[in-house]
């Protein structure tokens, strides 16, 4: 399971597992109770983000997730990401920007609140 111990750590950790096609590693990174807000406007909450992750999955190619900005307030973190997923030849099949609310648990890892995939997005066939 991975272990975000600062709120930064998260998009390149989320990139990184997306590549591995772990899907409970993926679900791992949410509090029980988090929002997560698909490129199309769709909000699923708690459990339901598992089939949201699962769907995710399904796309194929690389990505890659670079911070624009984490400000953090005590326990918690906004985060803005700039993302891409490209096919083995390097043409770009999904692209945005996402914007994610994360919290500090008890044992110091960071979870997603709010996971707002598709701040701006486009797909690309």
């Amino acid at each position: 399971m991975p272990r975000v111990t600062t709120p930064r750590e998260m998009n390149e950790t989320f990139a990184r597992i997306y590549n591995s096609r772990n899907l409970e590693d993926l679900v791992s990174l949410y509090e029980p109770g988090a929002i997560h807000v698909d490129p199309t406007g769709k909000a699923t909450v708690g459990s339901a983000i598992r089939a949201e992750l699962e769907s995710l999955l399904r796309l194929p190619g690389t990505m890659v997730s670079t911070n624009s900005f984490c400000l953090e307030n005590g326990d918690l973190a906004l985060l803005r990401a700039d993302w891409t997923v490209t096919d083995e030849r390097g043409a770009v099949l999904a692209s945005g920007n996402s914007i994610e609310v994360l919290r500090r648990q008890a044992d110091g890892r960071w979870l997603y609140v709010i996971d707002h995939a598709g701040g701006t997005c486009q797909i690309r066939s």
